[in-house]
């Protein structure tokens, strides 16, 4: 009966009828209405993904911001001037050269004192026993801090069950697809990732993706790479904008970086990010 219902809302199309003077290519055809974030929180039954929706929805914003910064003051300052305007907060912890515990600890403050979430992109790719002890254990105890982790799917359902045994309470995305060039995965790969997600509801909440590849509605997808003013990088990135990312592409989560980091006044990047992505967003629910 879950199943049935979550269909039926994820799946709200009405008829469109033609205005005079359309074209032949404008005939008649089926518009799916997409929920809100409010109305797609009300369906999940993963905590973490109903209060990622609902952070979503409240602050009007789902740009999730990139800091990969190599200092602790510099992540801690962009926490705190950024956090207003994102849902999530992305870290790689490791590239932080002067790292501690009092870090993370600060930057959970900041992540209650601004509403968003703490994502670590430690990207897990190995055995249940392995990624485990990465996971709560070593220098960083990502288990302790982090909200949302990422895990390429390769190993299969062993990764998912190793982070599920030490963080039951958090949220995992699946890396279903890839921004840089040349990247080796596959549809068929991508299929698979899918597949594995909606096994395990419980602790996957969405993707890394390119692209929305799911239409269950308690699933969110993730789109790194955009940016409103360049293409690429010379290091085989590929820049999409936020307009083609949730547009187009119908993503939820805008990925942004260096087009924030890098800019002239970070804040006032991220205000333009945050106000094109859930402009996009907002015709699309529209």
């Amino acid at each position: 009966m879950e199943k049935v219902q979550v269909f039926i809302a994820g799946n709200q199309c009405s008829q469109l009828v033609p205005h005079l003077g359309d074209t032949q290519s404008d005939k008649t055809k089926n518009i799916c209405k997409q929920l809100s974030y409010g109305e797609r929180a009300v369906l999940c039954k993963n905590s973490l993904a109903k209060r990622l929706l609902e952070v979503m929805s409240a602050k009007e914003t789902n740009l999730a911001l990139s800091a990969d910064v190599t200092e602790s003051q510099e992540l801690l300052k962009l926490a705190d001037e950024i956090g207003p305007f994102i849902c999530v907060l992305k870290t790689h912890i490791d590239e932080l050269k002067d790292f501690s515990e009092s870090t993370v600890k600060q930057l959970v403050k900041m992540a209650e004192k601004h509403n968003f979430l703490i994502f670590e992109d430690r990207k897990f790719a190995d055995i249940g026993q392995t990624v485990q002890q990465q996971f709560q254990g070593g220098l960083y105890q990502i288990s302790k801090w982090a909200d949302i982790v990422d895990a390429h799917s390769l190993p299969g359902q062993g990764v998912i069950d190793g982070l599920k045994q030490v963080g039951a309470s958090k949220g995992c995305l699946l890396i279903a697809e890839m921004s840089s060039k040349g990247n080796l995965i596959t549809e068929s790969y991508t299929k698979s990732t899918l597949q594995l997600a909606e096994a395990n509801r419980d602790f996957v909440i969405g993707f890394i993706c390119t692209k929305k590849i799911s239409d269950d509605p308690r699933l969110v997808h993730f789109t790194p790479g955009v940016h409103l003013n360049s293409s690429g990088d010379l290091k085989g990135q590929q820049y999409i904008t936020p307009q083609e990312a949730i547009g187009s592409r119908r993503s939820d989560v805008i990925i942004v970086g260096r087009g924030i980091i890098s800019a002239e006044n970070p804040v006032t990047a991220a205000q333009m990010y945050q106000k094109a992505g859930f402009q996009a967003y907002l015709e699309q629910i529209q």
